[in-house]
C-alpha cells in the first residue's frame, strides 16, 4: 500500500480504477487536462432541456455499476429507462419497423421478408470460419445469418453501438460474445441458450437483458460525484507532457496554472484516449505510439433537438430509430430522450438526440455541418412527421469519438500486452481495450484494479 500510484484521464475509466484503488487503501493521484471531470461524459443544462453530448445511458451489466452509484450517494439519483424503452425502431423504405423481440413478433415483422426469415432457421446449421480473428461483423452476419439480416438489424445497430461499419469492424474484438458464441458453442441461436446459465453465475447480464439506467441529473453526475469524492487526489487542469523511465518507477511531467511541474511513481494508468496516450508513450516505444494512433476515432455530430409536443405527429413510443446505411439518409439514427428518462425537457415538449457522421462519413470534419445540419432536419421531420421547427438545438461535434475495433486489432491488443511486459508498471487502459460502452469501462477498470492488487501481493 506503500506504492504512488498515478492515473492520467478523469474520464469514467480512470475514476474508477482511482476510486478503487483508493477503496484499497493505496495513494492515488489522478492527472486531468480539462476542468472538469467525465472526459466524453458530458452534460448540459439550458431553458430546460438536459443534453447529454456524450452517452446518454448505460446498461447495468455489472454489479459493480449499481455499488458505486449507492456507495457515492446517487441511490435516488439514478433512475431506469420505462418500458418503452424496450421498444426499437429500424427505418425501411422510409417508415419505421419495430425491431422483433421474439419469434412471433419475428414472424409478423414486415422488416424482413419471407426468405430472409427462412434463411434464419439455418442458422444452426451453419458451421465455423476459418477466417477466425480477421473476420468483420459483416462476413461473420451474412454467413451465420443472411444479407437482409446483415442490412437491416447488424448495420443500423453497428452504427449505433460504434458509428461505425460492419464491414471494417472485427468480430472478435468489437463484439467477443457474439464471436465466443460460435467458437465455444458452435453457432449463435445455441449458444444463446447455454450461455445464460454462466452469466448467472458470474453475476453479470447480457446487453440484451440488462437495464438501461441513467440519472435524473443526467450521466455527468456519475464522474463528477466519484471525482468529488475522490478530492484533492484529482488535480484538474493538469496537462501531462512526458513520461520518464526512472528505474524502478516512473516520472509524470506536466503543466499546472502555467507552472511545470513533475511527480515520481511507481505505477502509471494511462486512461487516456488512444491518440492522446500515443504523444506520451513515443519516447518509450514507438511501435507501440504507433499502434495507439492508428487506432479509428471517426468524427461524431451530437445533434439535441426539442419540439413543441403538439407538433410530433408520430406516436413516441420507444426508444428511438437506427438507419441503415442502404437508406442513404443524412444520419445514423436518433434517440427519444424524453420518453426514455424523465427530467429531460419541459412537460410540454419533447426532446430528441440525434447522431450523424461516425464510419459512414468520416467526411463530416471537413464538411458544412449547417448544410447538413439542415439536411438532417428535414430527414428527421418527415420520418417523425413534425409540423414546425425546433424550439430548442444544441450540438456537439466530436472530432474524434468512438474507437473502432476493426479487422485486425489484435494486432494492436498484443502489443499493449507486450508494452506492458517492457514496462512494468504502465498499464493501458480505457475504452480501445476491452470495450466501448460505460459499463465495459467499469468491469475492465474492475479487472485492472484486481491485476494490479494481485501484482502488488506477489
Amino acid at each position: 500500500m506503500d506504492k504512488k500510484i498515478v492515473v492520467l484521464g478523469a474520464g469514467i475509466s480512470g475514476l474508477t480504477i482511482s476510486y478503487l484503488l483508493s477503496k484499497k487503501g493505496f495513494d492515488v493521484t489522478v492527472l486531468e487536462k480539462k476542468d472538469d471531470a467525465g472526459g466524453s461524459i458530458e452534460t448540459f443544462f439550458e431553458d430546460g432541456f438536459l443534453f447529454d453530448r456524450g452517452p446518454n445511458s448505460g446498461l447495468e451489466t455489472h454489479p459493480l455499476i449499481k455499488q458505486m452509484a449507492d456507495e457515492l450517494g446517487l441511490t435516488d439519483e439514478m433512475v431506469y429507462a420505462g418500458r418503452e424503452a424496450v421498444k426499437r425502431y429500424i427505418l425501411r423504405d422510409n417508415k419505421l419497423h419495430p425491431l422483433p423481440m421474439n419469434p412471433f413478433s419475428l414472424y409478423k415483422t414486415k422488416l424482413f421478408s419471407s426468405k430472409a426469415k427462412l434463411r434464419l432457421l439455418c442458422e444452426p446449421l451453419i458451421g465455423k470460419s476459418q477466417e477466425g480473428y480477421y473476420q468483420s461483423v459483416g462476413q461473420f452476419v451474412q454467413r451465420r445469418l443472411g444479407k437482409e439480416f446483415l442490412d437491416y438489424a447488424i448495420d443500423p445497430f453497428v452504427a449505433g453501438v460504434y458509428a461505425g461499419n460492419p464491414e471494417e469492424l472485427s468480430v472478435k474484438s468489437a463484439f467477443p460474445k457474439l464471436y465466443e458464441l460460435e467458437e465455444k458453442y458452435g453457432g449463435l441461436i445455441i449458444g444463446t441458450i447455454k450461455s445464460i446459465k454462466e452469466r448467472k453465475n458470474r453475476a453479470e447480464k447480457s446487453k440484451q437483458s440488462a437495464r438501461m439506467f441513467s440519472f435524473k441529473s443526467g450521466m455527468q453526475i456519475f464522474p463528477k460525484t466519484i471525482a468529488a469524492h475522490l478530492g484533492e487526489k484529482v488535480l484538474f487542469a493538469a496537462e501531462v507532457t512526458s513520461i520518464e523511465n526512472t528505474e524502478p518507477g516512473y516520472r509524470i511531467k506536466y503543466i499546472h496554472n502555467n507552472d511545470r511541474n513533475s511527480i515520481d511513481c511507481d505505477i502509471v494508468i494511462s486512461a487516456l484516449p488512444a491518440y492522446a496516450a500515443a504523444d506520451l508513450v513515443k519516447d518509450l516505444d514507438i511501435k507501440t505510439a504507433e499502434h495507439l494512433l492508428n487506432i479509428f476515432y471517426p468524427p461524431v455530430l451530437v445533434l439535441y433537438l426539442g419540439y413543441e409536443k403538439s407538433a410530433v405527429g408520430r406516436a413516441l413510443d420507444g426508444f428511438g430509430f437506427l438507419i441503415p446505411s442502404k437508406e442513404k439518409k443524412s444520419f445514423l439514427g436518433a434517440i427519444w430522450s424524453s420518453v426514455i428518462f424523465p427530467n429531460r425537457c419541459p412537460d410540454d415538449k419533447t426532446a430528441f438526440t440525434l447522431f450523424i457522421g461516425g464510419s459512414r462519413n468520416p467526411a463530416i470534419s471537413a464538411s458544412d455541418r449547417n448544410d447538413t445540419i439542415n439536411k438532417t432536419l428535414k430527414e428527421f421531420g418527415e420520418i417523425m412527421k413534425i409540423n414546425g421547427e425546433p424550439v430548442f438545438q444544441s450540438s456537439k461535434f466530436w472530432s474524434k469519438a468512438i474507437p473502432q475495433y476493426n479487422i485486425g486489432y489484435i494486432e494492436h491488443e498484443k502489443a499493449f500486452e507486450e508494452f506492458e511486459k517492457n514496462f512494468p508498471g504502465i498499464f493501458l487502459a480505457g475504452n480501445y481495450r476491452g470495450g466501448i460502452s460505460l459499463g465495459d469501462c467499469i468491469k475492465t477498470s474492475n479487472d485492472l484494479v484486481n491485476k494490479i492488487s494481485e501484482q502488488l501481493k506477489s
